[in-house]
């Protein structure tokens, strides 16, 4: 082929392709054709008056340069000076090499069909691409020709070459061929045609790459072939992947973004787009769309999964027209506003753009509406679930009015109203609502109203009876929302739950289900520890039920790393160490509860709880429970049998010796032991109740300072208790608890035990000398409360502040 068209075109040549092209000719050339100045076939021959015959431009150009330079206009040919520049068009020359142009065009495009075919060499193959290029670039006619000589079909078939730079040069050609062509890209996106030039996408070599998006960016000019380019699996998705990418080629990007743009005139590929990333169409569309793009576009919105940050941005962009369109529009688009406004009202940030757009009115007013204008009841539970939402995201709702009386939704008419819709809908809006009335129980600020709500309307009774719900979910929020009632009105839910019908019993059964630790299960068990733990009947039940056992189990389970990796595992536990600690309180009244203390051990449980570090909450309960334990100690303790004196003994005592008996507890006087009496001098309980009071929590220190105080308390031998302190190294942390002055409660508690410390003589003299010691009991002497300052002045004359005066009138009361 290189042969007949003179061999003298190189494709590698850097020269111009046009002047190789020219000299590529079948029928011999005439030199009546070429211009004498171009030495190039004329295309728009003209005559001077002298009958010379030139091109056009390069003869006018020759006459403009005779001008600026100041010579005699003269012809290029004879130096012959010219009367007359006119230029006379040689309209037969100009037909006839029009006519041998056409038939050399013809037959080397002829010549390039035979060579497109995969047995043909790499050069022929590149040179007739190139001479397709020529001739389309030449002529926009040309195109239709490349068309009508099926061209188009074999160029798409060169694709499967083997040749890298076949196949970037075929798609070159393909993208001059269809520019400005509808009918040839027509014919191009025949078949699969349009599916291979996607492939080269995801082609690692760039150069195809960028090729390929070149070609498919003049493709995607049609609206036809754009609905063709989207509808093939993973074009989108690759385009939207190119315009984010930061080491593509900066024109690549630039036209893939073109393209995309161009995509969007379909719909399907602006929904195809805004699942792999590219929103901005889609919302564009919601807000500037005709109606029924609109609705198309919000439920394709309501059906995406979106990341939280995008929310954030869809909220941002078109949280108001959405919200516009749910409070006026018809049921149809009100049902898809508030389906992508459930969407994106499922994370904290997004949810207070919408509160800030005024979505809460209108949310309210859907759901109490009733009449002709109502929603359906499935809808009705999407405003319940936008509700839950946005109610959750912890925004100061008694800011928000939200009815004609300036009431806002913790009104308590609008509560009550919620408590009725509640008893008065099915499972999946009663479960939303109960979601609602969680969220606002979870702020401090907004918790109190509810409670007075729920009291004013009894509602306490029905809200219970959802624990026994055979729906999960149902179930969850109604122990998530009793967990946050139950500070406030634990003796109501006490009361509800000590009646016959199941409802404790239910508790009790979600916290046995060995399935791991769930969020029902965490909420189940804080219920239960947020319960008056004085409640005797309640206790009595829950020892009936087994309860306690239940939660022994748990707690162990949790103790062997048989549970662990659940987030809800340390909520779990502490909850379960509260519930058993509640045992603890019912020891004076209750033979069962201490009989279920001795067959499980729980001193010692408790006692290894203490080292809990990071547990806050439990070390705490831990020490409350051994401080109820130790008190009950001096009632269990056994005391010695002692032998009935003989009858000299009982005329003479003066004669009878006192038997010696060993191994008594010097605490109690008696037989003790951590399982069975819940001594706290077994199992290092002291030392471990000491190293508490430097934590940095004070309820923590007041637990266990509390615990302490049990081993100085009436009944036992006090002198004994304040040895056992300074044997553990205990007297200067209580000290210091008592110098820190951190809170009331842990002052009177501090100046109560020190006081009995200081009944020791040797203590009270070795820490008289201490000014700090005295200043913080003359402190607690002035501004402690009754109780308080009798103890602290009783400590004062332990130390020599204050007079004594019990022996100068030992009869006054």
């Amino acid at each position: 082929m290189a042969e007949n068209w003179d061999g003298s075109y190189d494709p590698g040549s850097q020269s111009d392709d046009s002047y190789h092209f020219e000299r590529l000719h079948i029928e011999p050339i005439y030199d009546a054709f070429v211009c004498p100045l171009t030495k190039l076939v004329m295309r728009d021959p003209v005559t001077l008056e002298n009958g010379q015959t030139f091109e056009r431009e390069s003869i006018e150009k020759w006459f403009k340069e005779c001008r600026e330079s100041g010579r005699k206009l003269v012809c290029p040919l004879t130096l012959k000076e010219l009367k007359s520049t006119d230029l006379k068009p040689s309209i037969a020359l100009r037909n006839t090499i029009e006519e041998w142009t056409a038939r050399n065009e013809a037959a080397q495009l002829d010549m390039a069909r035979r060579s497109l075919n995969l047995s043909s060499s790499e050069s022929d193959v590149l040179l007739a691409l190139k001479y397709v290029q020529h001739i389309c670039q030449k002529s926009r006619a040309n195109k239709h020709i490349a068309r009508s000589a099926g061209l188009i079909p074999m160029i798409v078939d060169m694709l499967k070459s083997s040749s890298r730079k076949v196949r970037c040069k075929v798609l070159e050609t393909l993208r001059i061929v269809v520019e400005e062509n509808d009918e040839n890209k027509e014919m191009l996106a025949e078949g699969d045609t349009v599916r291979t030039i996607v492939k080269f996408l995801s082609h690692e070599q760039s150069k195809e790459r960028e090729e390929a998006v070149s070609l498919l960016y003049e493709l995607s000019k049609s609206e036809v072939l754009s609905e063709k380019i989207g509808s093939i699996n993973g074009a989108i998705l690759m385009l939207v992947g190119m315009t984010s990418s930061k080491s593509e080629n900066i024109l690549t990007v630039e036209k893939a973004d073109k393209m995309l743009e161009n995509l969007e005139r379909c719909e399907n590929n602006v929904r195809q787009m805004a699942e792999n990333g590219r929103l901005k169409p889609l919302l564009t569309q919601i807000l500037e769309g005709p109606p029924e793009t609109k609705l198309s576009m919000a439920n394709f919105l309501g059906e995406l999964v979106l990341n939280n940050d995008v929310k954030v941005q869809v909220a941002k962009t078109v949280g108001s027209s959405l919200i516009n369109i749910m409070k006026s529009g018809n049921m149809q688009s009100r049902e898809a506003a508030l389906k992508a406004l459930n969407q994106i009202s499922s994370c904290e940030p997004s949810s207070k753009v919408l509160l800030e757009a005024g979505i809460l009115p209108p949310l309210v007013k859907d759901l109490f509406a009733v009449g002709a204008n109502q929603l359906p009841m499935r809808l009705k539970e999407v405003s319940a679930t936008i509700l839950a939402n946005v109610v959750n995201s912890g925004y100061d709702f008694d800011s928000i009015p939200v009815g004609s009386d300036h009431q806002t939704l913790v009104s308590e008419d609008i509560v009550c109203s919620l408590l009725h819709l509640i008893s008065n809908t099915g499972p999946g809006i009663e479960c939303k609502l109960l979601q609602v009335l969680v969220g606002l129980t979870s702020s401090s600020s907004t918790v109190l109203n509810v409670v007075a709500a729920i009291k004013s309307s009894g509602a306490i009774i029905s809200l219970v009876q959802f624990i026994e719900a055979p729906q999960k979910d149902l179930r969850v929020a109604s122990v998530r929302l009793l967990q946050h009632l139950s500070p406030h009105m634990g003796q109501e839910l006490a009361d509800a739950l000590r009646g016959t019908v199941g409802q404790l019993g239910s508790l009790i059964k979600v916290i046995s289900e060995n399935i791991g630790i769930t969020e029902e299960q965490a909420a189940a068990v804080g219920l239960l520890a947020d319960l008056p733990e004085r409640d005797l009947g309640l206790t009595r039940q829950m020892l009936d039920e087994g309860a306690f056992e239940i939660v022994i189990s748990r707690v162990l389970a949790i103790r062997q790393g048989e549970t662990k990796g659940s987030r809800f595992v340390t909520p779990f536990l502490e909850g379960l160490v509260r519930v058993l600690a509640r045992v603890t309180f019912a020891l004076e009244d209750e033979p069962s509860a201490i009989e279920l203390c001795r067959r499980n051990n729980l001193t010692a449980l408790f006692i290894e709880f203490l080292q809990s570090n990071g547990l806050d909450n439990v070390q705490m309960n831990s020490a409350t429970a051994l401080e109820n334990l130790s008190q009950e100690s001096k009632n269990l303790t056994k005391l010695p049998d002692l032998p009935k004196p003989g009858f000299c003994a009982s005329i003479f005592p003066c004669l009878s010796k006192q038997p010696v008996i060993t191994g008594l507890c010097r605490l109690h006087r008696g037989t003790c032991s951590l399982r069975e009496s819940f001594c706290l001098l077994e199992g290092q309980a002291v030392e471990k109740l000491v190293a508490l009071l430097d934590h940095t929590n004070e309820k923590v220190v007041e637990a266990a300072l509390a615990a302490l105080s049990t081993i100085l308390d009436d009944g036992v031998d006090i002198e004994q208790g304040v040895l056992v302190l300074c044997e553990t190294e205990g007297i200067k942390p209580i000290l210091d608890v008592l110098l820190e002055n951190r809170t009331e409660n842990l002052r009177r508690r501090a100046v109560w035990v020190v006081e009995r410390i200081l009944r020791s003589d040797e203590i009270a003299y070795e820490v008289s000398g201490d000014p700090n010691l005295s200043t913080a009991l003359v402190d607690a002497f002035q501004h402690g409360d009754y109780r308080t300052r009798q103890i602290a002045e009783r400590a004062l004359k332990h130390v020599d502040r204050l007079p004594n005066f019990s022996g100068v009138f030992p009869n006054m009361g």
